[in-house]
């Protein structure tokens, strides 16, 4: 007779919480697909100038073309009907004596369309210069020009504006949500933590910023400053301003969650071992926040992009020659209902700031489902 020692069961292997939520994610498509086209959003601001065919302020001077509409992309010869090189029409303005409005039609005069073309000079990250354009017409005539998405007030390029705005919407969005998160939990983890008189005039001044409306706020100080301001401290300034006011939520939600983690083990054992205070607020309280904060900053990125959208679309944002996706959509309310009739291309920034905002809302949305345990399948 044998006898057969007992096999060991294999140990179930635990999984952390960022791989269950992660596991999660990956089953919610929309979350997925908001989260791809914000990737494709940013490559497109990083790259913005080389994409672009034109400079940031290119405009011809003697042939002012105001809102130039979009010119198609030809690929046939409409001769022959074979396929070419790619090319568009040149416009030229002509008076309609019924209107007395001068309006564009296209030409005989062809404009070809190359790639890797030398154009006006760029950085790409402010740090690599370049010349070097996707696409363009190259230098051959100055007044041959691509006009994707139509031009704007002043003859320029309208998609080589979005591209640019697109840095800077984007980079103040993120930038300004990421320093609030900062102020929010330092603020909240030190209400929390050392209490009275401190708790006392930190929750009574996020009273007093939560009790003002957000906008209103923003633009009386935005007032404080001068119009005319350097263009570059402008884009600091209202990444200030909206950090500034939008921290006060996240200090309340840390403080009423930290109230709790004080008072546990952990805690008690940093500080019996003689750990500093703000060692022991980083590296043992604030960590406990980490699931909230990243659903936080998907979800207040939008917030902020909209907020720097709403300055510029007022004219008390970015400053000339910077442009944001809010000063460009500025455009369409100065032509009023004829932006709608006669050129509806102008619009086309706003469609940018719907489209921004609904893929953050996606990726906020799966995220925060990832992250509940009673929403997990």
């Amino acid at each position: 007779m044998t006898i057969t020692a007992p096999t060991k069961a294999p140990r179930a292997r635990g999984q952390s919480q960022f791989s269950v939520a992660w596991s999660q994610f990956r089953k919610n498509r929309l979350a997925q697909i908001g989260g791809v086209f914000l990737i494709l959003l940013y490559l497109m601001a990083i790259f913005g100038p080389f994409l672009a065919p034109d400079g940031l302020s290119t405009y011809s001077t003697t042939n002012i073309t105001r809102f130039h509409p979009p010119t198609p992309i030809q690929f046939r010869d409409p001769e022959t009907g074979a396929f070419t090189r790619p090319f568009v029409y040149q416009y030229g303005q002509e008076l309609n004596l019924d209107t007395f409005v001068n309006e564009y039609r296209p030409t005989d005069t062809r404009c070809p369309i190359y790639f890797g073309v030398r154009g006006d000079e760029y950085r790409l990250l402010g740090l690599i210069p370049g010349n070097i354009h996707l696409f363009g017409t190259g230098q051959e005539s100055p007044d041959c020009n691509v006009y994707l998405m139509g031009g704007e007030a002043l003859g320029r390029d309208l998609f080589t504006r979005i591209m640019y705005a697109s840095q800077i919407s984007l980079t103040i969005g993120v930038g300004a949500v990421l320093i609030s998160t900062v102020i929010g939990l330092l603020m909240g983890a030190m209400a929390a933590f050392f209490g009275g008189i401190v708790d006392t005039l930190i929750m009574r001044l996020v009273e007093v910023l939560s009790a003002i409306p957000g906008l209103f706020l923003l633009i009386m100080l935005r007032s404080v400053f001068p119009q005319d301001i350097n263009p570059i401290f402008a884009l600091y300034m209202i990444l200030g301003l909206l950090a500034l006011i939008s921290w006060g939520g996240l200090a309340r939600v840390t403080r009423g969650q930290l109230l709790s983690v004080r008072e546990l083990d952990f805690v008690s054992a940093a500080q019996a071992l003689g750990a500093g205070n703000s060692r022991i607020m980083i590296r043992h309280m604030l960590p406990t926040m980490t699931t909230y904060v990243i659903v936080g900053l998907s979800l207040g990125i939008p917030a902020a992009i909209l907020g720097e959208s709403g300055l510029s679309f007022l004219g008390i944002g970015a400053v000339e020659p910077y442009v944001s996706w809010g000063s460009l959509l500025a455009q369409a309310q100065e032509g009023g209902f004829s932006s709608i009739t006669q050129r509806p291309w102008v619009l086309i920034p706003g469609f940018f700031i719907v489209f921004t905002v609904m893929a953050f809302q996606l990726l906020g949305d799966g995220l925060r489902d990832a992250f509940d345990p009673r929403k997990r399948s």
